[in-house]
């Protein structure tokens, strides 16, 4: 199976800027998209990010134009600069690996256990 490690969440004040960073077990690139996922607190989990095995980017509206996925295929590891951050922003972040590049989360079968971004106004 591949296991998925994040890190880089914390705490910043709006405005500023995290990256966070998902190693991989194994290289998952080549067979699967790779994408960031966020949760809030009683709200619905959506896909930020995503990356196929094309490379080809996709963003959701909220997020596009301030965040940035990227991988890394000889560290295994894939990353979410995220610039400008906004209070709604604040969420447990994912990283996942996926059969399809679809945004429903039921696409994708592995999942990182998460990491806390906290922007504070």
């Amino acid at each position: 199976q591949v296991q998925l490690l994040e890190s880089g969440g914390g705490s910043v004040q709006a405005g500023g800027s995290l990256r966070l960073s998902c190693a991989a077990s194994e290289n998952s690139f080549s067979s699967y998209c790779m994408a960031w996922f966020r949760q809030a607190p009683g709200k619905e989990r959506e896909r930020v990010a995503a990356i196929d095995i094309k490379f080809n980017t996709i963003y959701t509206a909220s997020v596009k134009g301030r965040f940035t996925i990227s991988q890394d295929n000889a560290k295994g590891t894939l990353y979410l600069q995220m610039n400008s951050l906004k209070p709604e922003d604040t969420a447990t972040y994912y990283c996942a690996a996926g059969a399809a590049c679809y945004s429903v989360s039921h696409f994708y079968n592995y999942w990182g256990q998460g990491t806390q971004v906290t922007v504070s106004s």
